[in-house]
C-alpha cells in the first residue's frame, strides 16, 4: 500500500543509522509536502526514525540534524543502542497478567423449554 509508485523529485538531505533517507523538495507549491523518508526496509516501522528527523520531517525544526549542533551530541547514555520496534497494536504488544477472579461473569441465555 505504501509504495504505489508515486514519484517524487527532491534532493537527498541526509541518510541516518537505520538507512532510511531523507529528500526535500523547496520546489513544490504544496505546503507541508516538501519533506519525506524514504525507508530502507518495505516492511517498515515509523519509531525507526529518530527524534532530531522527526522533528525535521514534522516542521518542528528548519534545519535537518546533520546541521543542528545541538543534534550532534551522539549518542546519550540513556539510549538504546539498537533499534526496539514499537509493537502496539501488533500480538507481540504487552498484556498484563491478573490472578484476581473477575467481578463480572460473562451471561449465557439458557431457554426453557415450551410446555
Amino acid at each position: 500500500m505504501h509504495y504505489q509508485g508515486d514519484t517524487k523529485a527532491g534532493t537527498l538531505i541526509a541518510k541516518d543509522k537505520f538507512g532510511n533517507k531523507y529528500y526535500e523538495n523547496l520546489e513544490e507549491e504544496l505546503p507541508l509536502r516538501t519533506r519525506w523518508v524514504d525507508y530502507k526496509e518495505k516492511e517498515f516501522d515509523p519509531s525507526q526514525i529518530e527524534p532530531g528527523w522527526h522533528a525535521w520531517i514534522s516542521y518542528m525544526v528548519d534545519k535537518p540534524p546533520t546541521q543542528d549542533p545541538i543534534l550532534q551530541t551522539g549518542v546519550r547514555p540513556w539510549e538504546l543502542p539498537e533499534h526496539r520496534p514499537n509493537f502496539t497494536a501488533s500480538r507481540g504488544a504487552f498484556k498484563t497478567y491478573s490472578t484476581v477472579k473477575p467481578k463480572i461473569k460473562a451471561w449465557t441465555p439458557e431457554a426453557a423449554p415450551r410446555a
